[in-house]
């Protein structure tokens, strides 16, 4: 794994460094290969003294993705990667049987350590399917729709660019847009 450690208002000394690689390298044993996997490990500290910590792994067929804060870095490094481990049982099996279905290599391990907790097939099940035309507007107008039906986020054609947009919801109250190339 290739790490490339970060810091935001934070000094990232050689024993935080240290621990988040350690840490992070144990998620190695649930994958096949990783020789050049890159590891982005973003370390931050808001003014009300906590630690944020966001982990992007980039894998071959997908990206791994989790962020945490807590008071303590520590704690936070702690449990990014014991949800980054949730992730990666939770996909495992499904991933690992598609992968078979089309006879490509397994990207995880099968061993029992990989095993706890897998899920079944009825898990990622599509319960629900909506098909509607995308009407073009721009961002405002899609943020006023979104609210207007009640959802955390909402699907339009830009007036503008003629390209599928999402605005969004963010934690914080506040809106995030996703631009489409």
């Amino acid at each position: 794994m290739k790490f490339n450690v970060r810091g935001e208002n934070i000094e990232v000394t050689p024993a935080l460094r240290e621990y988040a690689e350690k840490k992070i390298t144990k998620l190695e044993k649930y994958f096949t290969e990783t020789p050049n996997t890159n590891v982005n490990v973003n370390l931050k500290v808001y003014n009300d003294k906590k630690a944020k910590v966001e982990v992007t792994i980039v894998l071959p067929s997908f990206v791994l993705r989790a962020e945490e804060v807590n008071t303590d870095m520590y704690a936070s490094i702690d449990l990014i990667t014991d949800k980054l481990e949730r992730q990666i049982r939770k996909h495992k099996t499904k991933v690992n049987r598609k992968s078979r279905e089309i006879g490509t290599k397994d990207l995880f391990v099968n061993g029992a350590a990989a095993n706890k907790e897998e899920e079944t097939e009825n898990d990622m099940e599509i319960v629900r399917m909506k098909r509607f035309d995308l009407k073009p507007m721009d961002s405002e107008e899609a943020v006023l729709q979104m609210n207007l039906l009640g959802h955390n986020f909402f699907i339009y054609t830009d007036a503008d660019t003629n390209t599928t947009n999402i605005v969004y919801r963010r934690k914080d109250g506040r809106y995030g847009l996703i631009e489409t190339i």
